[in-house]
């Protein structure tokens, strides 16, 4: 595994993000298009591979976390402006992605 500096790490802006919108686009069989609502920072239109585990449905306002400062990424005509964290299961049969325990403010910075 490669190291890092913490100075690199410092860069990495993760926060909490309410989902407020998820639905399947017409064109992917994996990707589940997200609206999610981060406080003061607005809301970023996010593109994740997680239908396989995830009905869109079941996201809808739950808060997770996000990685906020990527560059914008093209994902067929549209824009992916953030990226859900998510880890996979002790099985190895699929992801879940990162919660709060607690409710915490949408935009809340993770430190």
């Amino acid at each position: 595994m490669a190291e890092i500096s913490f100075e690199d790490f410092s860069k990495v802006e993760l926060r909490v993000g309410e989902i407020v919108l998820a639905e399947k686009p017409e064109w992917s069989r994996k990707q589940i298009r997200l609206e999610v609502d981060f406080g003061d920072e607005g809301r970023k239109q996010v593109f994740t591979g997680l239908s396989p585990w995830y009905k869109p449905e079941d996201l809808v306002g739950k808060q997770a976390v996000f990685c906020t400062n990527l560059p914008p990424k093209k994902i067929e005509n549209f824009v992916s402006e953030a990226m859900i964290l998510a880890v996979e299961t002790e099985k190895n049969d699929g992801f879940t992605i990162l919660i709060p325990q607690n409710k915490a403010k949408n935009g809340a910075k993770i430190y």
